[in-house]
């Protein structure tokens, strides 16, 4: 992000990202240090029932996990950029118990299938298709998305382009950025990605993006492995490289304006790329009449940072939404 001086990093954004930096994983670095035992509470979740589904959307095939009672109010969960739905696997079952789960891999990452090109446009189209197979939509009333990271820039499409069809969206820690801090899509090289021998070295290649210290080792253990599939030769990344090619994240700031439904934005206390002043922006943005929620002792990734406190606070803000009269309108 580059910063005007009338926008400069504060002091402890800038101490922030400088303890990123000391935690950047070099070649051959592990994703952390021994993997302690994880709690009773993360075993239960990734051991709770769910169905693994696809849907063809534009004849790509779309997959997506499903927990709890379909007849219950859908709720869909969006990972960020080049994740997958796994990452929500031990937040989903505290959902279901209100819920109608579903948690999807966009295309060219996780178990999706690839494109010969991606746009936002069609990424809207999958959340859409995926509440539509997951049986959203014959419920009374119309679910609500959650997205993180870049798959909240796709929600905040969703609510502008279909948010009369929406409950309403919960945004966490995708930042909209004002003019003069601009933002967009990763910069990189379109490459193929290495193949590696063992699970074990791939795994140990294992980054967070962007890079950030996160003390559950055992979430991003379990992450990565779920990061990663077997080709011939070994193991490589699951993700499509060639996604960022001429890829264009449009205009969050009009689109976020745009929503038509409601919607709630989420972000950690330490996250480098949604600090307060970004959150006061977006505050702003949405006429000041939409929560934005900060996670305590969360970083970017909130879910992998305070799993139960996200948990908590994404309940608290639904059973609110569940008892209350919208306020924005189309």
């Amino acid at each position: 992000m580059n910063d005007t001086d009338k926008h400069a990093k504060s002091p402890l954004v800038a101490e922030q990202e400088a303890e990123q930096r000391q935690f950047e994983l070099a070649p051959g670095d592990s994703i952390g240090p021994t993997v302690v035992a994880p709690p009773e509470w993360f075993k239960r979740a990734i051991e709770t029932p769910v169905e693994s589904r696809k849907v063809d959307v534009e004849g790509t095939p779309i997959h997506y996990l499903h927990w709890g009672d379909p007849d219950k109010p859908g709720l869909l969960l969006v990972h960020g950029n080049g994740a997958h739905a796994y990452w929500w696997s031990f937040i989903a079952p505290f959902l279901a118990k209100e819920y109608s789960v579903a948690a999807m891999d966009l295309s060219g990452m996780g178990d999706s299938g690839f494109r010969s090109h991606y746009s936002m446009e069609s990424y809207a189209e999958e959340l859409m298709a995926v509440c539509e197979d997951a049986g959203f939509f014959d419920n009374e009333e119309p679910p609500i998305i959650v997205g993180h990271s870049f798959g909240g820039f796709v929600t905040i499409l969703a609510g502008a382009l279909y948010g009369e069809r929406l409950a309403g969206t919960v945004i966490v820690d995708s930042p909209v950025n004002p003019p003069d801090r601009p933002g967009g899509p990763p910069n990189r090289t379109i490459r193929p990605h290495r193949v590696y021998p063992t699970l074990e070295e791939a795994m140990g290649r294992f980054r967070l993006a962007p890079p950030q210290p996160c003390e559950n080792f055992y979430i991003t253990e379990y992450v990565a492995r779920h990061s990663l599939k077997k080709v011939e030769g070994g193991w490589t990344w699951k993700f499509d490289p060639r996604i960022w090619r001429r890829f264009s994240i449009g205009d969050p700031a009009e689109r976020l304006r745009a929503t038509k439904c409601r919607i709630a934005v989420m972000r950690g206390e330490y996250s480098v790329l949604l600090p307060e002043e970004i959150g006061d922006y977006m505050f702003s943005l949405l006429g000041r009449a939409a929560p934005v929620i900060e996670i305590p002792q969360a970083r970017h990734h909130v879910l992998l940072d305070q799993p139960l406190a996200f948990v908590a606070a994404l309940r608290a803000l639904l059973a609110d939404w569940n008892h209350s009269h919208p306020h924005r309108k189309s």
